[in-house]
């Protein structure tokens, strides 16, 4: 700055230059044998005076106090220190790019932002303690359902471990604790309620919410599996139907029966759309409660029976209730990528196999019994 710009003070190494009506200070001091002239601040927006301007002179002069540039060094490295360390944040930024093909990143990305990123998202993995991570699971399970609250503790742990597996952070200090879920619940309909649901279906004049239903009820497919059904999908003279990524990831093929190829057969095409079921708009479902519900409602069925996925448990428990499918069967037509999945069914199975049981013990005594009768006529003879 101009020499003659400069305005002395009575405090040694202290000046000032007039902006306007404002006073800027400076100071000038020695520091290990070199010269540092910075500025002290401002009179109004710092509320810095000359004597202030001196005092932080002294201090810097001494070494007690780092110099504005020091300073600016010290917020520059650890700016640099930050932007290398690999956060929840920055991870899961590089995991969601690397698994933009996943059909679960928007589930994920909504889990993370919601629930992960403000406890965790500035913190790098070996940095969250366990007291953390059990807080965070308490507070959750108070509004979400145990499943919700095991996938977002899961999504936890696969953002580390994709850190880990690429050298960019350490892992966790302590092993995540698995959330409980009571997941075997299986929705199932008794004869009367599924004559009358068959035949609130037949009343319906909604074709694709009705044929939709009875897909679920005669296939046993996921609501998913049947918005994305396509009509190449289906092979009509084989009796196939194409499962197309599947919730267990690889592609299958169903046995098309013949109650469900009476319904695709009978169900309306639409010109120059290859998927089976549309709405109005032409566009495929993502969601269609508002169309089966009236349908349940007709039929009187509880409303906690989930319209599409209580039909595929229905589906399955007649299988595994009837004692003639094996539960290796009932995985295969599920396409339960797990046979844990099925197990939930094998109470069912087993009640037809001790039914049978029961049966086969009866069919020996009334066998038993005409031959004791037998044997008795004939020694009176």
């Amino acid at each position: 700055m101009p020499k003659q710009d400069r305005i002395k003070t009575k405090y040694p190494g202290v000046y000032y230059i007039a902006k306007g009506k404002e006073k800027v200070f400076y100071i000038v001091y020695y520091l290990n044998g070199k010269k540092i002239e910075e500025k002290a601040g401002r009179q109004f927006a710092d509320d810095m005076t000359a004597a202030k301007a001196a005092g932080i002179r002294a201090e810097r002069s001494k070494g007690k106090e780092p110099s504005n540039n020091a300073r600016r060094e010290e917020i520059k490295a650890t700016k640099l220190e930050e932007a290398g360390k690999w956060t929840l944040d920055k991870l899961w930024q590089e995991y969601e790019a690397n698994k933009a093909d996943s059909k679960a990143i928007n589930t994920d990305r909504g889990r993370f932002e919601k629930y992960l990123m403000p406890d965790f998202g500035n913190k790098e993995p070996h940095k969250i303690i366990r007291l953390e991570a059990d807080r965070l699971r308490i507070r959750l399970l108070k509004t979400l359902k145990p499943q919700t609250v095991k996938h977002v503790f899961g999504l936890l742990k696969r953002i580390v471990s994709f850190g880990v597996s690429r050298q960019l952070c350490q892992n966790l200090n302590f092993i995540v604790e698995t959330v409980k879920v009571d997941n075997q619940k299986t929705e199932d309909l008794n004869p009367e309620q599924l004559k009358n649901l068959l035949t609130a279906i037949e009343n319906s004049t909604d074709i694709e919410a009705a044929n939709i239903m009875r897909l679920a009820l005669y296939t046993g497919m996921r609501r998913g599996e049947m918005f994305k059904l396509k009509w190449n999908d289906i092979d009509f003279q084989r009796g196939f139907i194409a499962i197309r990524n599947p919730k267990g990831g690889v592609s299958q093929k169903i046995p098309l029966n013949e109650q469900a190829r009476k319904v695709l057969e009978n169900h309306p095409k639409t010109e120059g759309k290859e998927n089976v079921f549309l709405r109005p708009d032409g566009e495929p479902f993502t969601d269609i409660r508002r169309r089966v519900n009236p349908i349940k409602q007709a039929a009187g069925i509880p409303d906690d029976f989930r319209a599409l996925h209580g039909l595929r448990h229905s589906y399955a428990s007649m299988l595994a209730s009837s004692g003639k499918v094996d539960l290796y069967t009932i995985q295969k037509l599920l396409t339960h990528k797990s046979p844990l999945m099925t197990q939930r069914y094998a109470h069912l199975r087993d009640a037809a196999l001790r039914d049978a049981s029961t049966l086969a013990g009866q069919i020996i005594d009334a066998a038993t019994n005409k031959n004791v009768i037998k044997i008795h006529k004939e020694e009176k003879a």
